[in-house]
């Protein structure tokens, strides 16, 4: 049977966040690095990311940094210069989306294409594989056959997104900001344009809906494909979330590891990629933490409901449903519900204009709640919370702790003793002490154990004692404290050792593109990049749109589909005839035309 390792990839706001990933069960996490992240407001400091990686490397869990944007010309020597830096410190690998890295003079870490390079195909994955990335991330959207194909013609690791918020362009291929703001998604500055409030019209001005966000995307949540996307053939399963805040990393992340334990002792042909067992103190609940609304996002091919992937009413987070408004006095309402609620709950619910509006409960009394401020409700109303006082409350304080399970053996020499400790992954550490054996009064076997088995504050815990001596010896436990303290940290010297693995520096290759022709669309900025497709086969390479915006092209291409979303598709709702297109999304100074092509079920985005 080949065991296979599966990676439970968290995000990392800054090193906090990245600590308690790690602590509630991520294999690795991946955070921004300094300079040149996707997100940049969630960039970090060497030093920042220097502790991360030191505390991860512990359980043998991995640290990506992102550096995931294109480049200018001017920005490849600092970019150069920071992979190095990266490594030195111990990063296990970069994300990037700029080819021109790839030409850079760099030092041997591990590369992984990003979803930002547009990975939907064999033939893309196979090419990505055969320039030597590490890892490739699939783009969102693809379901369970797509990725099993990918899986089935492929060698390279495959990580895919489980949980969190949704682009709901194709990654990488959106330039809906750019052209409107100066601010490129694609360098990290995206002003998400996918969730404001849009006037849907058609070609004659007809009004079709109003106040809407007909582009903003509930959140994935996969937790019930996780067997079937290892089954696939999945490697790494990851949790959007780079700027959550550390109480939704803490509970998304100890959520998917127990869902992934339970399958691991079901499937031993699955393990986790890393070393230790987490222990809460607290039951993880995804609906508790910021979430839009769910869906699997196309996951499975025959589920063709659409409509249950956007939520046209708020971009804002909406939380886990509580119950309905039942009656309405003079300063309180009461509640027929299905939770308890607490003093100092956050509640919000969908007003007469479909606007979520959100209120404070200052106090419960059974069901009655005492607002704040009274908000204007109707019976009936569905009520959600999406700030639970006390779930949060108990995420605020340590609520995991991580273990490596050890053997620890205490052995007779002629001199003295010998203890020897060996962790999960069979690595051992054995030292000899010279010490004079004085004959016990009284049976020490218990006492010895016990005291060998004190290892509270380390990073280890004690799953197997042995003690192998012939006779009764009297060993002070001060003596063994002083053994068990030195054998630890050679053991934790060792893991360290061991667990950095040598990679291969990246080659140069030549292997064909799966395209002869590059539009904006392959976001060329640099000419390192340039100089990679032409050496790649490619015949033509367009600049990309952040160095020369074009007119009348796409900036948008996506599976969501406003038409069918709002029920009159023409292939599978056999929509009615009443508007003229094309449609137009209209807010404030911005009106973006559709397009629908129906034959591959997209819609597109146009300056309008």
């Amino acid at each position: 049977m080949k065991i296979r390792n599966i990676e439970l990839l968290a995000p990392a706001r800054n090193a906090e966040t990245g600590i308690e990933a790690i602590r509630h069960g991520a294999d690795a996490v991946y955070i921004g690095a300094p300079q040149f992240s996707a997100r940049a407001a969630a960039g970090n400091s060497l030093e920042d990311i220097t502790r991360l990686v030191e505390f991860a490397h512990q359980f043998d869990a991995r640290v990506y940094v992102a550096l995931n944007t294109i480049l200018t010309d001017e920005q490849l020597p600092d970019a150069e210069a920071l992979i190095h830096s990266l490594y030195k410190i111990g990063v296990d690998a970069i994300i990037v989306q700029d080819m021109g890295i790839l030409s850079l003079n760099l030092p041997p870490i591990a590369i992984h294409a990003s979803t930002q390079t547009d990975n939907r195909t064999v033939e893309k994955v196979k090419f990505m594989e055969e320039c030597g990335f590490s890892q490739v991330v699939l783009a969102r959207e693809l379901t369970l056959p797509l990725i099993k194909e990918i899986a089935s013609n492929t060698k390279v690791p495959l990580e895919v997104f489980v949980h969190g918020a949704l682009c709901v362009s194709y990654s990488g291929q959106c330039y809906v900001s750019q052209a409107y703001t100066n601010r490129s998604a694609n360098r990290g500055e995206c002003a998400q344009f996918c969730r404001l409030p849009y006037r849907l019209e058609d070609a004659n001005g007809k009004v079709i809906a109003t106040n809407q966000h007909l582009l903003s995307l509930k959140d994935m949540n996969r937790s019930e494909s996780l067997e079937q996307l290892l089954d696939a053939g999945v490697t790494s399963l990851k949790i959007e979330g780079r700027l959550k805040d550390i109480s939704y990393v803490k509970n998304i992340t100890a959520y998917y590891r127990q869902k992934l334990d339970q399958i691991f002792k079901r499937r031993p042909e699955y393990r986790a990629a890393s070393s230790g067992k987490c222990s809460f103190n607290f039951t993880p609940i995804p609906e508790k933490s910021f979430n839009r609304g769910f869906t699997d996002y196309y996951i499975d091919k025959k589920n063709k409901q659409q409509e249950s992937i956007a939520n046209f009413t708020t971009p804002k987070s909406q939380g886990e449903f509580v119950g309905f408004v039942k009656a309405i006095g003079r300063n309180y309402f009461t509640v027929s519900g299905i939770v308890p609620l607490n003093n100092g709950d956050g509640l919000c619910f969908i007003n007469d204009k479909s606007d979520l509006v959100g209120f404070r409960v200052n106090r419960v009394e059974e069901n009655r709640l005492f607002p704040a401020e009274m908000p204007t409700l109707k019976a009936k109303t569905r009520l959600y919370r999406n700030f639970d006082q006390e779930f949060e409350r108990q995420l605020s304080k340590p609520t995991a702790e991580r273990k490596i399970n050890i053997a620890v053996e205490l052995s007779e020499i002629p001199f003295g003793f010998a203890l020897t400790m060996t962790d999960d992954k069979k690595r051992s550490v054995s030292v000899t002490f010279p010490y004079e054996k004085q004959p016990a009064q009284s049976p020490q076997r218990e006492n010895i154990s016990r005291q060998l088995s004190k290892l509270g504050n380390t990073i280890f815990t004690a799953d197997k004692v042995e003690i192998k001596t012939r006779g009764e010896w009297f060993v002070p436990a001060s003596q063994l404290a002083e053994w068990r303290r030195i054998v630890v940290e050679r053991l934790v010297n060792v893991r360290s050792i061991a667990f950095r693995q040598p990679i291969s520096r990246i080659k140069e290759t030549d292997h064909p593109f799966v395209e002869k022709k590059l539009t904006y669309l392959a976001n060329v900025a640099n000419k390192n990049a340039e100089r990679f497709y032409l050496r790649h086969q490619v015949t033509e390479v367009a600049p990309a749109f952040e160095l020369n915006p074009l007119k009348d092209v796409p900036l948008m291409f996506m599976k969501h589909c406003v038409k069918y979303s709002l029920g009159f598709c023409p292939v599978h709702q056999k929509g009615n005839g009443e508007f003229q297109e094309p449609l137009y999304l209209v807010t404030k100074n911005t009106r973006l035309r559709l397009e629908f092509d129906c034959k591959k079920c997209e819609m597109r985005v146009y300056q309008g």
